[in-house]
């Protein structure tokens, strides 16, 4: 199935090849949808409705929460809109299957680098068919990805305190403003760390299926499993003791 689901996210992608979408907004300048959001979703549901029948749906798009069943299709059409709409190339097509309450396939494709990052549960994570794994650098050397939360701006201080408190035990930050894009450089090793304080499922389902078969370590901002149904903070990293030492900041300014 995930190569037909791969093949299906491809598909997808030539929607976003064009310079011709529309631009609305969901509540503000910075919560936006194109259109060729909406037309990548609907492509996605259409094709992964008949390719896996009587599957569910949680998609950013329209508001669509359909979660009674065994296995839930969590897509976001375009990660990173507003990457997208400037012409910006990290943006994504996201696509995870959760069965149960596990993750058991991932796909996120970045069509204007030509990356496409895939994972089944077990079976180790991949870039355009290469396996991946995640670094070895120490926390001193990471490099974190991080964003202030654009969507929830009252909560920036807090945010920008333990950026500033990471920022002064690793080695870099980065803001490539898109959530799954960031966890596949976590995955391959590009960065080390990865830290939002307020997400949605379609932000990060697929994506950390492929951070943890690449021998990452992600959770939520508490330390707790991933809830994959509802928003919340993310934390990962290349290692455990990264991972602990992640937590260990966001604790001291969260408690």
């Amino acid at each position: 199935m995930i190569e037909q689901l791969i093949h299906i996210v491809r598909e997808a992608s030539g929607l976003m090849a064009t310079d011709g979408f529309e631009i609305t907004q969901k509540g503000g300048c910075a919560n936006i949808v194109t259109s060729s959001d909406v037309a990548v979703q609907e492509l996605l549901r259409k094709r992964l409705s008949a390719l896996l029948p009587g599957s569910g749906f949680l998609c950013e798009e329209e508001d669509i929460h359909d979660l009674q069943h065994q296995y839930t299709w969590i897509i976001d059409p375009i990660d990173g809109t507003a990457n997208y709409s400037r012409g910006i190339d990290n943006c994504a097509i996201c696509v995870g299957l959760k069965k149960d309450q596990e993750m058991s396939m991932g796909v996120v494709y970045v069509p204007r680098t030509g990356e496409l990052f895939h994972a089944v549960k077990g079976q180790g994570a991949y870039l355009n068919g290469h396996p991946i794994h995640v670094s070895g650098r120490p926390f001193e050397n990471a490099v974190l990805c991080t964003a202030l939360p654009v969507y929830y701006k009252e909560h920036a201080q807090v945010c920008s305190q333990i950026i500033l408190d990471a920022f002064g035990q690793c080695n870099d930050i980065r803001r490539f403003g898109a959530c799954a894009p960031e966890l596949c450089y976590l995955a391959m090793g590009r960065c080390e760390l990865y830290f939002e304080y307020l997400l949605s499922p379609w932000d990060f389902a697929a994506a950390s299926l492929i951070v943890t078969e690449a021998g990452g370590i992600i959770s939520s901002a508490q330390g707790s499993t991933l809830c994959l149904t509802a928003p919340g903070g993310v934390v990962a990293a290349n290692s455990k003791e990264s991972h602990n030492r992640m937590l260990e900041i966001i604790r001291k300014h969260t408690s």
